[in-house]
């Protein structure tokens, strides 16, 4: 029997989907949790762009079997294979500002699709007609917020991580070590 060996990204990629699916699961503030920062990294890091579309999708899809599933379900998962292509484009203009920038498309994006979509469905209180979605608009700031937030921080955390691990280890290593 041949045994099969798994890279050290596939691992990667593994703890990037039940991260986002566990973050999902524990108490956390709305809209507060990993998965689109998730997808703009994997956009941008990952290599096989399959496992990119993968990760998000699968976190949320975990996560939802357990938390259940929503009318608005697709728009979501497309918000989020929509953030992967940003990561794709932000791939080849890796820079902190475009990173941020990035980062803040793709929490509005997911703001503007999301709320549309919850509006259109017709189960929130709100009359099928422009004020109605200015209403479901300003309704939904605070889950914006949180998501704008949470989108930031796990950015950080995550393109932090790569950089550190790349960049900016050898930079603080040659500083602390040039006497």
């Amino acid at each position: 029997m041949k045994k099969i060996e798994l890279s050290p990204k596939i691992y990667i990629v593994i703890g990037m989907i039940f991260t986002g699916a566990i973050m999902r699961l524990i108490p956390h503030w709305h809209n507060f949790t990993p998965v689109a920062a998730i997808a703009l990294f994997g956009g941008t890091f990952l290599k096989r762009k399959d496992l990119a579309f993968l990760v998000p999708v699968s976190a949320m899809l975990l996560s939802d079997l357990i938390i259940g599933f929503h009318s608005t379900m697709l728009p979501v998962y497309f918000s989020f294979i929509a953030i992967v292509g940003i990561g794709m484009v932000l791939q080849s203009r890796l820079t902190v500002m475009n990173t941020i920038s990035a980062s803040l498309a793709a929490s509005f994006m997911f703001y503007l699709v999301t709320n549309f979509a919850s509006w259109i469905s017709g189960f929130m209180p709100y009359p099928m007609n422009v004020a109605g979605l200015l209403q479901s608009y300003i309704a939904g700031l605070p889950f914006f917020f949180n998501g704008l937030l949470g989108d930031l921080f796990y950015t950080s955390v995550f393109f932090g991580a790569v950089y550190l691990k790349t960049k900016g280890s050898t930079i603080i290593l040659n500083k602390n070590w040039q006497h």
